[in-house]
C-alpha cells in the first residue's frame, strides 16, 4: 500500500482536486472515506463530493465541545448540498474517567494533558471512523501550518495504517475561499469573525491580523507543536525519534 500512495501522488498531484476525487473514489470504491472537521477546505470538498462522487462517505467527529455554529453546520450543509455528514462520539466512559483523574480543562496545564484530551475525544473516535477502510480523504492544505509543508495529495499514513489523500494540498486560502462563495456552500459564521480555523471551542481563538491561519488553535503552545494527532505526518514522526 505504501507504494501504491507513491504511484498515486505521482499520477493524481497536479490534477484538479475534482479529478482527484473521482480517481480515487474509484480507485478505493466502499473502502475510502471521507474525514470533515467542517472548515472552509472541507466544505469544498463536500460539495466536490456531492456533486462528483455521492456515493464516497463523509464524516466528523464530535467531540463534545464544539462550538453551537459547528452543529448547525452540519445541518445546513446535509440540507444544502444533500449528504448526510456520519458523526462519531468520543466514548463517554473514556471521557469521564479523564475528567475525573485530570480535570475538565486538563488541555490548558500541559501539552502532555491537552494530546490526552484530543487522542480520547478525536483520535480514538478517529479509528472507529476508520475501521476496514484502505484510504481517507482530507482537506489538509500545505499553506495552513508549518508542521504541513511536507504533505503530499496522496500520502501513506503510517499512524492509520492507510493511504490519504489531500486534494487540496496546494490550494492557496484565496483559492478554498473563493470556490466556496461562488459555489454558495454553507460555510461556518465563526470565519466571517477572525477564526480561519475552528476547532474545539476551547482551544480556538479568533486570530490577529498577520498571524497565521492556525495561531487560533492551542495558541498557549508552540507552532510546531500544533496538531491533536490526526495528522501528524511522517516527516515529523521521524523528528520525534
Amino acid at each position: 500500500m505504501k507504494d501504491l500512495a507513491i504511484q498515486l501522488n505521482n499520477t493524481l498531484q497536479h490534477l484538479p482536486a475534482e479529478e482527484i476525487l473521482k480517481a480515487v473514489n474509484e480507485q478505493f470504491r466502499g473502502k475510502i472515506c471521507f474525514a470533515s472537521s467542517l472548515g472552509y477546505e472541507d466544505q469544498a470538498i463536500t460539495h466536490m463530493i456531492s456533486v462528483h462522487c455521492p456515493d464516497l462517505p463523509i464524516f466528523t467527529l464530535d467531540t463534545g465541545r464544539l462550538f453551537p455554529e459547528t452543529y448547525d453546520l452540519i445541518d445546513r450543509t446535509n440540507s444544502r448540498l444533500k449528504v448526510n455528514i456520519h458523526v462519531y462520539f468520543p466514548d463517554a466512559k473514556e471521557v469521564e474517567e479523564m475528567v475525573a483523574a485530570k480535570g475538565i480543562n486538563l488541555f490548558y496545564d500541559s501539552i502532555e494533558n491537552r494530546k490526552l484530551c484530543c487522542a480520547v475525544r478525536k483520535t480514538h473516535p478517529l479509528r472507529r471512523a476508520l475501521a476496514g477502510r484502505q484510504a481517507w480523504v482530507t482537506g489538509l492544505r500545505r499553506a495552513q501550518s508549518v508542521t504541513r509543508h511536507e504533505m503530499q495529495a496522496v500520502e501513506w499514513d503510517e499512524t492509520n495504517q492507510l493511504i490519504k489523500i489531500n486534494p487540496l494540498i496546494y490550494w492557496t486560502d484565496d483559492q478554498v475561499v473563493t470556490y466556496v462563495k461562488t459555489h454558495n456552500i454553507p460555510y461556518h459564521p465563526l470565519h466571517d469573525k477572525g477564526f480561519p480555523s475552528i476547532g474545539c471551542q476551547p482551544c480556538t481563538r479568533a486570530i490577529l491580523p498577520g498571524e497565521d491561519i492556525r495561531a487560533g488553535r492551542w495558541w498557549w503552545e508552540n507552532p510546531d507543536q500544533k496538531e491533536c494527532g490526526l495528522h501528524q505526518s511522517n516527516h515529523e514522526k521521524q523528528n520525534n525519534q
